[in-house]
């Protein structure tokens, strides 16, 4: 089944690719041997999207969607929405947002639940995209959920990513240095049609020019996504930023990134709640309890766990 649906994603078919979606989030049989078996293809970039709620992510990427696909790329779009209490599904579907393109030949749009995740992401985001990869797609964009200060997950999947601010946000710059300022490869200021936005513009890229950062000052880009004001000096930012990163330094960090995160998730696994419970109960009535002993045995027997 996993062989053939990989040489279907290969030829373009996006109904095998949905499935094979679903089968990998959901962990079903066989899905770790179908990932160990993907094709790595650095060709295709991904472009994250994250900010505040409100700040027009959405609208953003509904005009990105639109500006890529008329000159010529066929794009993949995942869009991580808030999860259900009761099934832990999307809250928010693809054809709400975006029903434009769902029927386009050359998008294919999927989305994803949270699931709880305090990253904006879907826990399975970095097998997904890379499931997405083996498909014939020029670029993939992820949309986070819009959670605020907890969304800097996406910095360790995208090739690019863009933080997306309105200008009512200027009273939080300050905070936001502590989050989202130290992700963003380029700031997009949505709705600069609204009073305050040159003055953020301005206040936005002072903040940016710390000599301090260790990386490159990102590019602040003006837009009014509602009015389609911007969306050539994003595609422009976004090609350079490609451009300069396309290099054998920043791709083997950026997978290392991703390794990380993978081996934290894998490893995670085989830390039993329950166990953990018994064995802390055995101990705390007794004398001289200490929980990092506990924890270091525990860690222990995990290691020696085949």
């Amino acid at each position: 089944m996993w062989h053939s649906l990989l040489d279907k994603i290969k030829n373009g078919d996006t109904r095998s690719l949905s499935r094979a979606i679903s089968l990998v989030e959901n962990e079903a049989p066989g899905y770790e041997q179908f990932l160990r078996e993907l094709p790595h293809n650095p060709a295709t970039k991904i472009i994250g999207i994250t900010g505040p709620p409100g700040s027009g992510k959405s609208t953003i990427t509904d005009l990105l969607i639109g500006e890529l696909v008329r000159s010529g790329r066929r794009i993949a779009v995942i869009c991580i929405d808030p999860s259900s209490p009761f099934t832990h599904g999307a809250l928010l579907g693809d054809r709400i947002r975006m029903r434009e393109w769902y029927t386009h030949p050359d998008v294919f749009i999927r989305s994803l639940s949270s699931r709880g995740s305090l990253g904006g992401l879907n826990p399975s985001i970095i097998e997904i995209a890379d499931v997405i990869k083996a498909a014939p797609f020029d670029h993939i964009i992820i949309e986070t959920v819009g959670v605020g200060q907890s969304e800097i997950e996406i910095a360790s999947l995208a090739d690019t990513t863009l933080v997306v601010q309105a200008p009512e946000s200027g009273d939080d710059i300050q905070t936001m240095k502590s989050g989202l300022m130290e992700i963003a490869d380029i700031f997009v200021v949505n709705k600069c049609d609204r009073p305050g936005a040159d003055l953020f513009v301005t206040t936005l890229r002072t903040a940016t020019a710390d000599p301090g950062r260790d990386r490159p000052r990102p590019p602040v880009i003006k837009m009014t996504a509602t009015e389609k004001q911007g969306a050539a000096e994003l595609l422009q930012a976004i090609a350079e930023h490609e451009q300069q990163t396309d290099n054998p330094r920043h791709t083997p960090a950026l997978l290392a990134e991703r390794a990380y995160h993978l081996l934290i998730k894998q490893f995670s696994r085989r830390i039993n709640k329950q166990e953990l419970i018994g064995l802390i109960r055995e101990e705390y009535a007794g004398a001289g309890f200490n929980l990092y002993k506990i924890i270091s045995r525990y860690s222990e027997g995990i290691d020696k766990q085949p």
